[in-house]
C-alpha cells in the first residue's frame, strides 16, 4: 500500500505552461503518473506534453476527474493557486513553489484544515509512492517500492537517504517531503499518522532539520500512539544561533530548536538516531530485523 498518492491519484499541474510546469508534468507523466490535465488562465484550449490545459481548476476537474493538484506558479501567485485548488474540490494540493508569504500560509493552512483539504508545502520536493505515483520535483529513478516510509523537511537529503536505501535494497512504499518553510501544510506527525495506518510500511526513517518544534512534537508522538521502529536523523549540528541555514524555517533562535535538543527528544521517544546520513541504512536493516514493534 502508500499514503495519499497511487494508482487512483489522478493529477492537475496548475501553472504547467511554465518552464518548470511544462518540465515536471512530463518527468511525472514518463514515471507513470496520470497526469490528467494542466491550468493556465487564458490558455485554455492548448495542450502541454499531450496533456490538456484548461483556463481553470473547475474546468480540469469537471472535464477530467482530477483529484490531486501540483502547484508550479510563482510565489506571489501561490495562494490564489491553493485557494482555487480548494474551491474545485481537490483532496490533496501539493505546493511546490518557494518563497510563499507566511502571513498568507497561515490564512491558507487555517483556511484547508477547516475543510478538511491536504496541503503538502509549499517549498517542497513533493510525494512519491515508488512505482505507482509521483507528484513533485524528485527524481523518480533513485526510488524503489519496499517497506520503509520516509519523511523529511530536506529535499536534497531526501534524494540523498533514498539513493542510499535503494541501493542497498531497500525500498519505500512512500516518501513525503513536507518542505522547509515555517508553516508547512502537513506536519511530522500528520505523516507519521499515516504510515503507522499503512500495514506494509514496517519501518519509517525520519530526516529533520533545526528550527522550530515539529521534530519535537514528532518525538511526543512516537512515544505515545506509534507502534512501528523510527530512524531520525536531524541536520544542521553546526548551525550557529540566529543564522538562517536554507530553508525559511531553519534557524535556531533564542537558544531552541537546536539538533541536539531534537536528536535528544528523538532518542528519549525511542527512535533510533543516525549521527550522520551514512548511519541510517544499518539503523534500517536493525529496525526491519526486530519483529513487534518500536523497542
Amino acid at each position: 500500500m502508500s499514503i495519499l498518492v497511487g494508482n487512483n491519484t489522478k493529477l492537475v499541474v496548475q501553472g504547467i505552461t511554465g518552464r518548470d510546469g511544462s518540465f515536471h508534468a512530463l518527468k511525472m507523466k514518463e514515471y507513470g503518473t496520470k497526469v490528467v490535465a494542466g491550468v493556465t488562465p487564458g490558455k485554455g484550449g492548448t495542450s502541454v506534453q499531450d496533456i490538456p490545459v484548461f483556463d481553470s481548476v473547475v474546468e480540469a476537474v469537471r472535464k477530467t476527474g482530477a483529484n490531486t493538484s501540483c502547484v508550479y506558479v510563482p510565489a506571489s501567485f501561490a495562494p490564489d493557486a491553493i485557494y482555487e485548488a480548494c474551491g474545485a474540490g481537490i483532496e490533496l494540493i501539493v505546493c511546490i513553489t518557494e518563497g510563499v508569504p507566511t502571513l498568507e500560509m497561515v490564512k491558507a493552512a487555517e483556511y484547508m484544515s477547516e475543510r478538511g483539504i491536504r496541503l503538502i508545502g509549499p517549498n517542497c520536493p513533493g510525494i512519491i509512492s515508488p512505482g505507482k505515483c509521483k507528484v513533485g520535483i524528485m527524481p523518480g529513478e533513485i526510488h524503489s517500492p519496499g517497506p520503509v516510509g520516509v519523511v523529511s523537511r530536506s529535499g536534497t537529503l531526501t534524494y540523498e537517504v533514498v539513493s542510499n536505501l535503494t541501493r542497498a535494497g531497500i525500498g519505500q512504499t512512500t516518501c513525503v517531503g513536507i518542505g522547509g518553510d515555517p508553516v508547512p501544510g502537513t506536519n511530522f506527525v500528520d505523516v507519521l499518522t499515516l504510515f503507522e495506518k499503512d500495514d506494509e510500511t514496517k519501518a519509517i526513517v525520519l530526516i529533520g532539520e533545526i528550527g522550530g518544534s515539529d521534530e519535537e512534537d514528532a518525538a511526543r508522538f512516537i512515544k505515545e500512539k506509534l507502534s512501528k521502529p523510527v530512524v531520525g536523523f536531524v541536520a544542521g549540528k553546526t548551525a550557529p544561533p540566529g543564522k538562517r541555514m536554507g530553508h525559511a524555517g531553519a534557524i535556531v533562535s533564542g537558544g531552541s530548536g537546536t539538533a541536539k535538543e531534537k536528536l535528544e527528544a528523538l532518542r528519549a521517544a525511542g527512535c533510533r538516531v543516525a549521527e550522520t546520513p551514512s548511519e541510517i541504512n544499518p539503523l534500517v536493516k536493525e529496525a526491519l530485523s526486530r519483529k513487534g514493534g518500536r523497542k
